[in-house]
């Protein structure tokens, strides 16, 4: 052997070792693990969702009962008020004299109807007395009666001059918040003018839109009036989520679940009561209402155990040999992020496929018996 085929070899030599010190081993054929599970009804708990707007249980809009014009302004907008608390004051001095006016044309009718009484009585002496004829003691107590009328209708007058004179100064009717005030010192208001909107806040309404079928699923069919109002009462606590994703703390009740259903969006407006301790609920705030039903006796399956594809939903259903065949099922969201509700598809009893059902082909076997485990 010459030199040159003397260094091929030990060139081979040298390959082979170093491959056998890399331990590059052929790569082997491995199965895909499965889970599964046995499909059972089950009773389940899914929140109901919807969009709604805040609005005070009172919500007031301030108008004058007077014309004149406004002279103060008691309080600016946000601001927390007290019923009975004054708000606005208008130009009062019209008022004051007409009451002025009206407590003099009293004073007048009380003096007349006191001569009228004084002539009657007189004449009704003389009547008795056969002085005077019938004719002038029945006009004396026609007089008199008609001195009475306006002494009445004088103490009407009086009575509202005294209120219009109460209308200038403007106080609110209910606890609450100011809204946005448009008008200004100096304005002319009438009772057409809007001064302010005072939202009563102690306790707050969720109005929110309810379909007809959600309408019939929670309210039971062939239920009375007094049945729907007791069902309701019964319902569950609702929580209002802001727009922030911020739970407010304090629970509602529904307290309206009927009504007129509007002809075009086939809906009808509900109710939640929510209490307002710390103010902190205002009217026109959005957000979501939740609201939890139980789903008893419905067939409830993992997400991941439902593979998509595009408009259609799937499972892959375990035959008796082992393997997956997919099978074409319907389901509702469940809410809670981890399941879906089986509407049609499956049964009670069948086996699926749970983890790795998005790894599953067409007649794959999933299952394998201890013996092809320790075989492999």
């Amino acid at each position: 052997m010459n030199k040159k085929d003397s260094m091929k070899w030990v060139l081979a030599f040298c390959v082979v070792g170093s491959l056998a010190s890399c331990g590059i081993d052929e790569p082997k054929e491995t199965k895909s693990s499965f889970e599964t599970m046995i499909v059972k009804k089950s009773d389940i708990e899914l929140p109901y969702k919807f969009s709604a707007r805040m609005k005070g249980q009172n919500d007031v809009t301030v108008t004058p009962q007077v014309s004149g014009q406004l002279m103060k302004i008691c309080v600016t907008e946000g601001q927390q008020v007290k019923r009975g608390q004054t708000l606005f004051v208008i130009d009062s001095r019209n008022a004051q004299l007409e009451l002025e006016a009206a407590q003099a044309n009293l004073q007048a009718a009380l003096a007349q109807e006191n001569s009228a009484k004084l002539e009657y009585e007189s004449n009704k002496n003389l009547f008795e007395k056969k002085i005077v004829s019938s004719y002038m003691l029945n006009n004396s107590e026609n007089s008199y009666k008609q001195a009475q009328a306006s002494v009445a209708q004088a103490r009407a007058a009086v009575n509202r001059a005294r209120v219009n004179l109460g209308f200038c100064t403007i106080t609110a009717s209910v606890p609450g918040i100011i809204g946005e005030i448009p008008v200004r010192i100096g304005d002319q208001v009438s009772p057409m003018t809007q001064l302010t909107i005072l939202s009563g806040n102690t306790t707050m309404y969720a109005e929110f839109s309810v379909t007809e079928a959600i309408v019939e699923d929670i309210v039971q069919e062939g239920m009375k009036p007094n049945d729907v109002e007791k069902y309701i009462a019964n319902l569950p606590p609702a929580t209002f989520v802001m727009k922030n994703g911020t739970e407010y703390p304090h629970k509602g009740r529904v307290v309206s679940l009927t009504g007129v259903v509007n002809s075009e969006t086939g809906s009808l407006t509900s109710k939640v009561s929510f209490p307002n301790p710390e103010g902190h609920l205002y009217s026109g705030i959005q957000g979501t209402i939740v609201m939890p039903f139980a789903e008893t006796g419905v067939i409830v399956v993992p997400q991941f155990a439902v593979v998509r594809l595009q408009d259609k939903a799937q499972v892959y259903k375990v035959k008796a040999d082992s393997t997956a065949t997919a099978v074409e099922v319907t389901t509702e969201d469940t809410g809670n992020g981890k399941d879906f509700i089986v509407t049609s598809g499956l049964k009670e009893g069948d086996k699926i496929v749970t983890t790795g059902a998005n790894n599953v082909t067409e007649g794959q076997k999933v299952l394998f018996s201890e013996e092809e485990v320790k075989g492999e």
